[in-house]
């Protein structure tokens, strides 16, 4: 007799939508790894339908709404008594933790982080305070060269932090993206690495064929507007990047896409200066493989980035801070330039633009690189047997954690009477 299909609930913060961020093209690189397992896969969000959701159904994937501090997330659990739950960011497994635990106590729990946040918002605040304090607004390398040591102290102390590695404690595995944070974990917040699976961006094959040097033209930034380090980007590009580009390619454009453009990143277009805000791409590896070059002047984030990973998929050079090629080529060349200041990423870009040899040489770098660390024929079985294995051992992973069995029963019994108690007062 076969073995029932294993089952995965999905408790995600959104619906996913893999054209609009990279995160939730993680998420879908997931589930379909689950799926060519055979997995019985429910995916739930309280969030509402964004206008560029994925067609879970159409996929085998079942879709259920839930709802914030309600019991009724309990009948629905219990009833489909899941084998492993996949929380998509740590406020999931702060909302729905305690419900999971109480109902479906012998359920593998598993977070998927995409990026930690709490590095992501510390980064923010240096890049804030540097700003203040009038410092150089071209050179920002002394916000790109911190040791483990210096992030950690930066992240230490501030509250999301604090409630982010307590939920990677709490859950019985967490994928990361990075190995860089992973290192953060271990080595400054003393995680133990049984906790964490190194779980990247998956490809299934490096395309044979790109579009040619000659056929292409201009640059091209793309990332999703609600995304603070995207913004950020924008805004640095059109005060100090893209005049410098400008400069030396007065004919040259630069074309900015990403979803859900706001009135403040479309009043920046200007055609007469070659900046030109695109809105939303409805095939995002389409425009990619019609630029010459990408640009992303990210001065702060965290993660692995998927701009720079649909870049290299298209054989399109970039250029890009330490930031965003972090985690992302493991000593490899890089397949463009990292530069930390805006005349250094203007020169860079210039000449990757200019200079057929070297474009073409970044380009078989990028596949060389993708074919080195991101094949889902790798990365794939090594998290589905993780996850297997940590199934088959899960008592002994649970004794062996006693710092998250301690913030499970401190945070989910005051979580399920707050949780309680809003419910009741919503009556």
């Amino acid at each position: 007799m076969s073995q029932p299909a294993t089952k995965v609930l999905v408790i995600g913060y959104v619906w996913p939508e893999p054209c609009s961020s990279a995160a939730s093209g993680h998420v879908m690189q997931i589930l379909e790894t689950f799926l060519q397992q055979g997995w019985d896969i429910t995916f739930s969000s309280p969030a509402g339908i964004g206008e560029h959701k994925a067609d879970l159904v159409s996929m085998g994937i079942r879709e259920c709404a839930i709802e914030l501090n309600n019991s009724s997330f309990d009948a629905f659990i219990s009833e489909l008594a899941p084998d492993i739950v996949l929380f998509d960011q740590f406020m999931m497994e702060e909302q729905f933790g305690w419900r999971v635990e109480k109902h479906c106590p012998d359920a593998l729990r598993v977070l998927e982080t995409s990026d930690l946040q709490s590095l992501r918002h510390a980064r923010h605040q240096r890049l804030r305070d540097h700003l203040k304090a009038n410092n150089d607004p071209d050179d920002f390398s002394a916000l790109f060269a911190p040791a483990l040591r210096e992030e950690f102290e930066h992240m230490a102390d501030t509250d999301l932090a604090k409630r982010e590695i307590a939920a990677l404690y709490r859950c019985d595995l967490n994928l990361m993206i990075s190995e860089v944070e992973i290192e953060l974990l271990v080595e400054q917040f003393k995680l133990p690495r049984t906790l964490l699976h190194w779980c990247p961006l998956m490809l299934d094959a490096v395309p044979g064929k790109f579009v040619p040097f000659e056929e292409r033209a201009h640059f091209l930034s793309i990332g999703n507007f609600r995304h603070a380090p995207n913004w950020d980007a924008v805004l640095w590009m059109k005060t100090t990047v893209w005049p410098l580009i400008r400069q030396q390619l007065p004919a040259a454009q630069l074309h900015i896409y990403g979803a859900y453009t706001p009135p403040k990143a479309t009043a920046l277009h200007n055609a007469a200066q070659g900046f030109h805000v695109m809105n939303w791409a409805e095939d995002a590896l389409q425009v990619m493989s019609g630029a010459r070059i990408c640009l992303a002047p990210l001065r702060f984030g965290a993660g692995i980035k998927g701009k720079l990973f649909d870049a290299m998929l298209c054989g399109t050079p970039n250029v890009t801070t330490p930031v965003g090629a972090e985690g992302m080529h493991g000593g490899l060349p890089w397949p463009g330039a990292i530069a930390t200041s805006a005349s250094a990423m203007a020169h860079a870009a210039v000449e990757l633009y200019s200079d057929k040899t070297r474009w073409e040489q970044a380009q078989h770098a990028g596949t060389h690189l993708l074919t080195s660390h991101y094949q889902r024929n790798v990365h794939g079985p090594a998290l589905v047997d993780r996850l297997n294995s940590c199934r088959l051992n899960i008592k002994q992973l649970r004794r062996d954690n006693f710092t998250g069995s301690m913030l499970r029963h401190h945070h989910h019994k005051s979580t399920q009477y707050m949780a309680q108690w809003i419910e009741a007062k919503n009556r």
